[in-house]
C-alpha cells in the first residue's frame, strides 16, 4: 500500500485523452503552481509527439513524465510527482518504466535535463551528469544521461 492508504499503483503509458489531461493537470500543479514556471513554457505543444507515461491508482494520476525521441536517444521530460506521494518510490517506478519504454522503442540511451534539486534522484537511478549547469525556465538544471543497452542483458 502507498503512504496515503491507496491500494495499488500501476505505471504504464496513457490509455486515453482523459489520462493525458490528468497528467497535464499534474504538471501544471507541480511546475506552474509549485515552482512558478510560466504555463506557456510548461505546455510547449510537443505532447502529441511524445509517449506519455503515468503512475496511477484507483483515484487517478499520481505521477507523470513524457518521452520524446531525439537523435540517437530518448529524452525524458516533464517528470512530475504529486506532492502527497513524493518519497514513496512512485517516482523511481515511473523512471524505470520510462526506461523500459525508451529501450523498447530502440533508444540506446536516455537523456534528461534535471533540476539541480532532483539530481540525486536521477543519480540514484544510474544517470550521470554531462557538462555544466544551465538555466531552463529560470531553474538551474544539469544534463544527465544513462546507457540503456544493459537492459538487453536483463533477465
Amino acid at each position: 500500500m502507498s503512504p496515503d492508504c491507496r491500494l495499488s499503483v500501476t505505471v504504464r503509458p496513457t490509455h486515453d485523452p482523459d489520462e493525458i489531461a490528468a497528467a497535464l493537470e499534474l504538471r501544471v500543479q507541480v511546475f506552474c503552481e509549485e515552482q512558478g514556471v510560466a504555463p506557456d513554457e510548461e505546455l510547449d505543444g510537443r505532447d502529441h509527439d511524445c509517449t506519455q507515461i503515468v503512475a496511477l491508482d484507483e483515484k487517478g494520476v499520481l505521477a507523470t513524465c513524457r518521452l520524446r525521441p531525439i537523435e540517437g536517444a530518448a529524452k525524458l521530460e516533464r517528470m512530475a510527482v504529486d506532492r502527497r506521494v513524493r518519497g514513496s518510490g512512485v517516482g523511481q517506478r515511473l523512471l524505470a518504466r520510462a526506461e523500459e519504454e525508451a529501450h523498447a522503442s530502440g533508444a540506446p540511451r536516455m537523456v534528461l535535463h534535471a533540476q539541480r534539486s532532483a539530481e540525486a534522484f536521477y543519480a540514484k537511478g544510474g544517470y550521470q551528469v554531462e557538462g555544466d549547469p544551465f538555466m531552463e525556465a529560470e531553474i538551474e538544471h544539469v544534463r544527465m544521461t544513462k546507457d540503456l543497452t544493459p537492459l538487453d542483458r536483463a533477465p
